[in-house]
């Protein structure tokens, strides 16, 4: 099955009945607040990241190492948003065939959706309270898929507020998150292929891409 955007972006595929402790890898999109463009920018088809981008990428890359039984797989940071699968099952497990990690995105200027929102809320902007496979078991630490986004979520704020204060970085109203994000669970080798795919060439389609605001 190749992945469709156009079928699957943004529509509802959570399993009913699905115990997300207990999953194998599903493909989030997190969008940053009001769409503003704070991660970079895209230079014919390749993703070249402001600091702030590579914040992002460095929290993606740090998770498996803070969260036993979290693994990271192929991951864009876009400019207004981010795709990425995450991975919950055995330690230190992931899916056959993983790209290496510094040819996820945004490293050196290279680049590297979806479902319905499910995320808890997440620590607040400058000025407000600072708040694939199949399954393989459940996750050792016990997070779910809406605790790894909310971690990944409120750690990225947490840095880019200390980058909006420190460096000068472009501040954000309120949330630096949507509140909301999209899922979509991996049912198997096939589809994690497509998806991959899907996000390794995400930069390409920049242009038309429906958050892009200036598509």
């Amino acid at each position: 099955m190749r992945y469709d955007p156009d079928r699957h972006h943004r529509r509802s595929i959570r399993l009913k009945g699905f115990d997300y402790s207990s999953m194998g890898a599903c493909f989030v999109t997190v969008c940053v607040q009001g769409r503003m463009g704070l991660f970079g920018e895209l230079v014919d088809g390749k993703m070249h990241l402001s600091p702030a981008g590579e914040m992002v990428l460095e929290v993606w890359n740090q998770m498996p190492g803070h969260y036993p039984g979290v693994e990271t797989d192929a991951f864009v940071v876009m400019p207004n948003h981010i795709h990425g699968i995450i991975v919950l099952g055995n330690v230190g497990a992931a899916p056959r065939g993983r790209p290496d990690p510094r040819g996820r995105a945004g490293v050196g200027g290279q680049a590297q959706r979806p479902g319905q929102a499910q995320g808890p809320g997440q620590a607040q902007g400058p000025g407000q309270a600072q708040g694939p496979g199949q399954a393989q078991g459940p996750a050792p630490t016990g997070l779910t898929l809406p605790d790894v986004v909310h971690r990944f979520k409120t750690l990225t704020t947490s840095r880019y507020v200390r980058g909006v204060k420190e460096s000068g970085w472009p501040p954000f109203d309120k949330r630096l998150w949507q509140r909301n994000y999209y899922e979509r669970v991996i049912r198997d080798e096939d589809e994690l292929r497509a998806i991959r795919e899907y996000i390794v060439h995400n930069p390409l389609g920049w242009d038309t891409d429906e958050e892009n605001p200036y598509r």
